[in-house]
């Protein structure tokens, strides 16, 4: 029977990153509450311009970002302002390889403004998504990321073998991503935002899910099933209604469960 003190040193023994998808405010449209929930989260994903952000929200969003010793990575999509990123669109993989190095670039130029050095890159909505079950895509994306610079971390969908096997056969350390805020199919994939409940806007039933993640290696699909999987980091969107008291009650929760919030460790592969 384990003690009181053989509990807490084994909870100590596991770690998780929060990131979050922010700087997606655009000119006069305001969205997400990205200066507040930067003190809640260790990893920022931040929008290049492409499908939300534009220099001055990208610079401001950065600028934040490395004051409060928050890791900053850039969050390219396909090329879809109206749509928010999330439509799909019909694009070669050297298409798909260009437009992720030119958002890559762009981003990269205020993170050195600021003296700091760019950590990862994850892809946004229908991009991240079809790289998740498409080889060409996430080849390309894959490609892009080690083209720019092979030291950064590659951010991929957890429940994808094939995605995972793209950046490692590119050279890249893996970062494995699950999420705290969305409902999972058995078979691994997102619920899409269509249907209801496809977004987890209760920070109790985040932090379950989360919690279950990192000490028991499973996720609960919304029909029950129980997914085995292992991630590196879980994000919280800083687009949803709820993101800042999901963020906050998921990073007192896990400090209080004795679960260190830390962004993976640099150069080690996964």
């Amino acid at each position: 029977m384990l003690t009181g003190d053989d509990k807490r040193s084994k909870a100590m023994s596991f770690q998780i990153d929060i990131n979050c998808d922010m700087g997606e405010s655009f000119g006069n449209y305001m969205l997400g509450q990205d200066a507040e929930i930067l003190n809640y989260v260790s990893s920022a994903n931040i929008a290049c311009g492409f499908h939300a952000g534009d220099p001055l929200v990208m610079a401001k969003t950065v600028q934040m970002a490395v004051e409060k010793g928050v890791a900053v990575g850039a969050h390219p999509s396909y090329p879809d302002l109206q749509g928010f990123g999330r439509r799909r669109m019909d694009m070669t993989p050297d298409e798909i390889e260009a437009m992720i190095i030119y958002q890559i670039g762009a981003l990269d130029g205020f993170v050195r403004a600021n003296g700091a050095r760019m950590t990862h890159v994850k892809a946004h909505g229908m991009l991240y998504n079809v790289a998740a079950v498409e080889p060409p895509v996430a080849q390309a994306y894959a490609r892009a990321v080690a083209r720019y610079n092979p030291e950064l971390a590659f951010v991929c969908l957890a429940t994808s073998p094939m995605f995972i096997e793209e950046g490692q056969k590119a050279g890249l350390r893996v970062v494995r991503e699950a999420f705290a805020d969305r409902a999972y199919n058995p078979d691994g994939s997102l619920v899409s935002r269509r249907l209801p409940g496809s977004m987890i806007t209760d920070p109790g039933k985040s932090v379950e899910q989360v919690i279950r993640l990192v000490t028991q290696g499973e996720i609960v699909a919304h029909d029950g099933t129980l997914l085995k999987l292992q991630a590196d980091t879980v994000c919280v969107h800083g687009d949803g209604p709820n993101a800042l008291a999901i963020a906050r009650t998921l990073k007192e929760r896990l400090q209080q469960a004795g679960i260190k919030v830390a962004v993976p460790v640099q150069g080690q592969p996964v």
